[in-house]
């Protein structure tokens, strides 16, 4: 019997056009093994500014961020990848989690965290203990810094290159290992 698909969403903290943190989860996709399906998140430039007064209980949210919240409710996990900027998470990619802080489809869901520069450290702890209050299922084993260090690699580059490619081998192994057993355990529950 074969494995089940599973569907892995990842989600770039960085707007820009060539970004390492871009790069680093398309290259995660050249990697995935059938039948896994990595799918790039692109719409984090179009999310609102989070407003609680529009996150009501029965209010709908903004379409930009009822996309996010499809996406995420249909993922069998999820991996962020999200510079360092002045010692803090991305802007963009804080707001985005803050429209995702009462969704319950994120709760104890397979989220890992990927780093493309061993420098940026304070980001990738801050990003993590979001995750952990969010109540994802935070997977650190599988949160791991991929050194591209301002190597300007594109997706193939990283993917073939040996060692880059197994670090992210053995990360996305392990996020497909949570994703399937999340995924038996939403079955059974």
């Amino acid at each position: 019997m074969s494995a089940p698909a599973l569907g892995i969403l990842t989600i770039s903290g960085s707007l820009r056009a060539r970004s390492s943190n871009t790069e680093l989860l398309r290259a995660l996709a050249l990697l995935a093994p059938p039948p896994t399906r990595v799918t790039l998140y692109d719409g984090l430039a179009g999310i609102p500014p989070f407003n609680p007064d529009l996150d009501e209980e029965g209010a709908a949210p903004p379409p930009p961020v009822h996309a996010l919240r499809t996406l995420v409710a249909a993922a069998d996990g999820v991996v962020i990848c999200s510079p360092e900027y002045a010692h803090g998470v991305a802007g963009a990619m804080k707001n985005a989690l803050d429209w995702l802080v009462s969704f319950p489809a994120l709760a104890d869901k397979p989220v890992a965290l990927l780093n493309a520069s061993a420098r940026s450290t304070i980001a990738h702890a801050a990003l993590g203990e979001t995750l952990r209050t969010m109540s994802t299922g935070w997977l650190t084993e599988a949160s791991v810094t991929v050194p591209l260090d301002g190597r300007r690699l594109d997706a193939a580059q990283i993917a073939a290159d040996p060692a880059l490619a197994a670090i992210l081998r053995e990360a996305l192994a392990t996020i497909e290992t949570a994703a399937r057993a999340h995924h038996a355990a939403q079955r059974r529950g």
